[in-house]
């Protein structure tokens, strides 16, 4: 993941961060509000480590999985849908209705 990502979504990280890091305080966490310079100086002072260790650290740590609070939100799933234009033949519209394929509801 990107650190737009984790900026944009703050709140949804709070448990992938207290996972990582146990001793962070989610108050703490709330103050930093996303800004990447602040967390690197948190947990470059939660870990007792010097500020480029701690940022490898973090940059280790975005090598994992977006949470599913990120993952579900709906300009994700928009994003997705516009993505996926590349596998319809052309003239077809990937927000047409899929009723061909099953998967609306007749009611």
């Amino acid at each position: 993941m990107k650190w737009h990502h984790v900026e944009e979504n703050w709140p949804a990280f709070f448990d992938a961060i207290l996972d990582r890091w146990p001793d962070a305080d989610e108050a703490e966490l709330e103050d930093i509000d996303g800004d990447q310079r602040a967390f690197v100086r948190y947990i470059a002072e939660l870990t007792e480590q010097e500020p480029a260790e701690a940022a490898q650290e973090i940059r280790d740590w975005l090598v994992g999985e977006l949470p599913s609070d990120v993952v579900m939100d709906p300009r994700h799933d928009d994003h997705s849908i516009q993505l996926s234009g590349k596998f319809l033949p052309e003239g077809e519209d990937e927000f047409d209705d899929d009723a061909r394929y099953g998967d609306d509801s007749k009611d």
